[in-house]
């Protein structure tokens, strides 16, 4: 059997002598100058399995991509790093794990032993050799060229299914911990980085934290999410590039969360006296811009995040069902994706209140704030505070979230239901559906809040002519 070329054949690079597997490839014209094996690839995948053979071949098959990659890359850094991944995926084709020459020479004699027999033969190429030996060291790499790897190549899987809103936020959020690690030590090669350089960081943080004097400036929420995402791109980075069981400088370096505190971080909840007394009355919104306002009065009975409120569709926006209701749902439109917060925030909520005739007078829901919820909140929140309409600075649009899931427990629904409504998960092993629609509507029509109509602004493009 020929050594195959077509990348859709299973067998491609594959070939049988003695019944045992060979990975046989031809070096690219172009590049014969540069690779001494040329003009043949040959290595022996010491199987007789077909199976078998077609993994380690997988694992020769993207070495020498990568190789090849590195002969035609622009600059030595990319080069570099491209041979460093080729030297690891050789080192997993035959078997073992990509270890450095210190790390290998350090090895039990017995696992040592194990390298040294795979490559007695004479007839392996002097890369694998050097795979196996640790012999291609990582190239220097700064943490400004870790981010950008990460952010493009590494962590791709988790920026799929994100809108340019969501990947800005996402990206913003490692930008601003490698930032401050820059400033406090330098953009230094990620393999130098040392448990003395994260204590920097973490020392930094300490102070703002739990000063020795005066009052803390920030929380230890604020020095958790950059000490995660060092912790978090450090791990990716090495795994990335083979060395999934290196030391990570970062580890541990946390800050403890009182759970006092937390308490009084979350966002406070309007009763439901304020919520009819002072928002629900006549010209009370007066001053805010119309798709603003009908956010306000639709967060009060459905409980929605303002992300979900502001970036619903019109197909999610359901009047004509028997049932009409708001369909929480991702985007998996390639040209326009999103990501809801959780697997339980994919739900269905009915409309009662007024919400359902905020909805009926906004059947496309809010274009105006679309992928714009944070311009949203922070202008509502404003408008609150200004005109009488929260009770402490504290309180914010989010704490209309909070009120629905109290006037829901102060009513006696069930704790499931609120879980699904709300977009919380069930802890427990769920059964059913969680109810029928119409009895969802008719549980929450029980708390819906009376309203006047005209506290509803009517949209632009409806209003009447004026005389």
């Amino acid at each position: 059997m020929g050594g195959r070329k077509d990348d859709s054949d299973a067998d491609r690079f594959l070939l049988t002598k003695r019944d045992i597997w060979y990975y046989q490839r031809r070096v690219p014209l172009r590049l014969r100058d540069q690779d001494e094996r040329a003009p043949l690839v040959r290595v022996s995948l010491q199987t007789k399995s077909i199976a078998e053979a077609r993994q380690r071949r997988n694992a020769y098959e993207a070495a020498d991509n990568q190789l090849w990659g590195a002969m035609t890359a622009g600059d030595d850094i990319s080069r570099a790093r491209h041979i460093f991944s080729a030297a690891v995926r050789r080192a997993e084709a035959m078997g073992f794990s990509y270890q450095p020459a210190a790390v290998v020479a350090d090895l039990p004699l017995d696992a040592l032993i194990k390298r040294m027999d795979a490559i007695a033969d004479p007839s392996v190429p002097a890369p694998v050799e050097a795979a196996l030996l640790g012999g291609k060291a990582a190239p220097p790499t700064a943490m400004t060229e870790v981010l950008r790897l990460y952010s493009t190549e590494i962590a791709t899987g988790d920026l799929m299914g994100k809108s340019p809103q969501q990947r800005r936020k996402w990206i913003n959020i490692k930008k601003r911990a490698v930032a401050r690690f820059i400033g406090l030590v330098s953009d230094k090669d990620i393999s130098a980085i040392s448990r003395d350089d994260a204590l920097v960081m973490w020392r930094f943080w300490q102070k703002l934290i739990s000063p020795a004097t005066g009052k803390a400036t920030h929380t230890p929420s604020s020095g958790n999410r950059e000490m995660g995402t060092m912790r978090e791109i450090y791990d990716a980075y090495f795994a990335h590039m083979g060395e999934q069981d290196r030391i990570n400088p970062f580890a541990g370096l946390s800050f403890k969360e009182k759970a006092k505190a937390k308490v009084k971080r979350k966002r406070p909840p309007f009763s439901t006296e304020w919520i009819r007394d002072k928002i629900l009355q006549p010209h009370a919104l007066d001053g805010l811009n119309d798709e603003a306002a009908a956010i306000i009065l639709a967060t009060i009975e459905t409980g929605a995040r303002p992300s979900e409120t502001c970036n619903l569709l019109p197909e999610m926006i359901r009047l004509d069902a028997p049932v009409p209701h708001l369909s929480f749902e991702e985007r998996e439109d390639a040209e326009n994706p999103r990501e809801l917060k959780s697997a339980p925030s994919i739900r269905i909520v009915p409309l009662v209140g007024v919400a359902l005739e905020v909805y009926r007078r906004y059947p496309n829901g809010f274009p105006r704030y679309r992928e714009r919820e944070e311009a949203a909140s922070a202008l509502i929140n404003k408008f609150m505070r200004n005109n009488g309409l929260a009770p402490t600075a504290r309180h914010t649009l989010y704490g209309l979230r909070h009120s629905l899931e109290d006037r829901m427990k102060d009513a006696g629904l069930g704790d499931d239901l609120r879980r699904i409504l709300m977009g919380h998960k069930i802890d427990r092993e769920e059964y059913g559906v969680g109810g029928s629609l119409k009895w969802r509507q008719d549980e929450l029509a029980k708390i819906a809040l009376p309203f006047d109509p005209s506290v509803i602004p009517t949209p632009p493009d409806t209003k009447p002519p004026k005389a």
